[in-house]
Formats: structure tokens, sequence, C-alpha cells
């Protein structure tokens, strides 16, 4: 299957087996989050979000780090500058993350490095995040006198309500081991090689998935909390039956009952 790939500048992209990798790839300035990068993300967001061929997206730093956050040199041009330039590189960013957040595929961020400020942001709109034992972390924006504005959402979402109030208003620094315990990681790998293979191991769940059902399901997940409590019976039974009814639905079931591994079914390499 060939997937369509668009042209990023500050990313690379690697597309195998139903995966595509998206690399952030300015190892030489730690891997910012500049507004080329933020509109990089955005580009292919764009344009994979509707090719279920495409089963799942990880993020990953090149360089052995994830990303430093936002790009600082251009916020000390836009401190001084007019305010409507930072509302509106604020409000980019906030669009890119909820289309992030929202990606009917399944995501994961994998850190190596650091993972900081914006940065761990990103990887907090993620499915599922996997991360070093020694990787660094903190939201360090309260230090250098702003705020996470934009991730606040999504830190929240990920480590939830205490845990992310208190990481955020104090900065904390933390190395993976600690956030596999605050739940800010999934998993923590103690080597690259364990790191690849807790990666390796979600891909290969994911393959088994239908990508039809997943991408409901994200849908299910996303609009649920937006979904007025009367109506959330009525929004998940749509939901539900619209699957069921559906191609996929029609084969899962079968496959089961036949006892045979349905279509979308896909076993990885090694």
């Amino acid at each position: 299957i060939m997937a369509t790939l668009p042209k990023t500048q500050t990313l690379a992209l690697d597309f195998e087996q139903g995966w595509l990798t998206v690399w952030f790839n300015q190892p030489e300035r730690r891997n910012p989050l500049t507004d080329e990068a933020v509109d990089d993300l955005a580009t292919v967001i764009a344009s994979i979000k509707d090719q279920r061929d495409i089963r799942g997206m990880t993020i990953r730093g090149k360089g052995g780090f994830f990303c430093a956050g936002g790009d600082l040199k251009g916020f000390n041009a836009m401190a001084s500058g007019a305010t409507d330039e930072s509302m509106r590189m604020s409000r980019r960013i906030g669009h890119v993350l909820a289309e992030l957040n929202a990606l009917p595929q399944v995501t994961v961020a994998v850190i190596e490095g650091a993972a900081m400020a914006g940065g761990l942001g990103v990887a907090c709109c993620c499915d599922v995040t996997v991360g070093m034992h020694d990787a660094k972390f903190g939201f360090s924006e309260t230090r250098i006198g702003i705020t996470p504005a934009q991730i606040a959402r999504y830190v929240l979402q990920k480590c939830g309500y205490s845990t992310g109030r208190r990481l955020m208003l104090t900065a904390a620094r933390f190395k993976g081991e600690e956030a596999g315990r605050l739940g800010v990681l999934d998993f923590v790998a103690m080597d690259t090689a364990e790191l690849e293979q807790i990666e390796k191991r979600v891909k290969q769940d994911v393959l088994e998935c239908a990508p039809g059902a997943v991408a409901a399901c994200k849908a299910l997940i996303i609009g649920m909390p937006q979904t007025p409590d009367e109506d959330k019976v009525e929004f998940a039974a749509t939901n539900f039956s619209d699957c069921l009814q559906g191609d996929e639905g029609k084969e899962g079931v079968a496959s089961f009952v036949e006892k045979r591994k349905p279509t979308w079914h896909t076993e990885m390499e090694s």
C-alpha cells in the first residue's frame, strides 16, 4: 500500500507496514516547535486523517531528542511586538493540537532525551506515550514567565487534574521513571531496544484492529465529553450501530463466529 505523504521542511516522514513515523528533524536545535514545525505537523495531519490504510502514527525526534518545546528566540521577538502576533501563534498551535488529539488513527509518542513544555504537550495529545527511563520532562513555562496555555487541557487529560495542576504550576522537572508513575508515560523503557519493542507491540495490537472502528472509537472518546448528558446514550448508540452495520462490523463479527482472522488483521514482519 502506498500512502500519500506530503512534503515537509522540518519533519522527516517514514511509512512502512501501514504505519507512519513522523520525526522532528532539527536535532542541531533540539527539535524546537517552530512555526514551520507546527505548520508541517498540520500538513501531515490534514493529509493522513482520511487515509484508512495509514493505521497509526508515531511521533519521535531525530538525534535521540524528542522536542525542546516552543521556539524561545521567536517568543523573544514576539514579547515586544504586536499583541495580534502572539495571539495568532498561540491560536495556530491550539488548533493543530486539537487536530492531533482528534486524529482518527492511533497516535504514539516515543520519547528519548527530553520532552519539554510544548513538546511534552504534543506527547500528551497522543493515545500512547512511551519514553526512556532517563528522559527529562517538564512544563517549564512558568519558570520563564509564561503559561502552558494551549497544552493545559491535554496535560490534564493525560495525567489527571490534580497531577497536571501541580506539574504545570510548579514547573516541576522529572525523569522517565517518575513520568511513568505520574501517568505522563504509559510505558517506560530501560534502553532503546526495549523502547522499540514496546512501540512494536503497540503497533501489532493496532494492526489487529479495524481501521474504521478505531476512527469511530476515537470520535466516540473525543465527542463524549462535549455531548450533553441527556444525549450521551443516543450519541453512543449511533456510534455503535453505524459500526456494527458497516462493512467492518459485518466482517469482524463473521470472522469471530467463523474462527478466522478478519481481513484487516496484519502481522508485522519482524
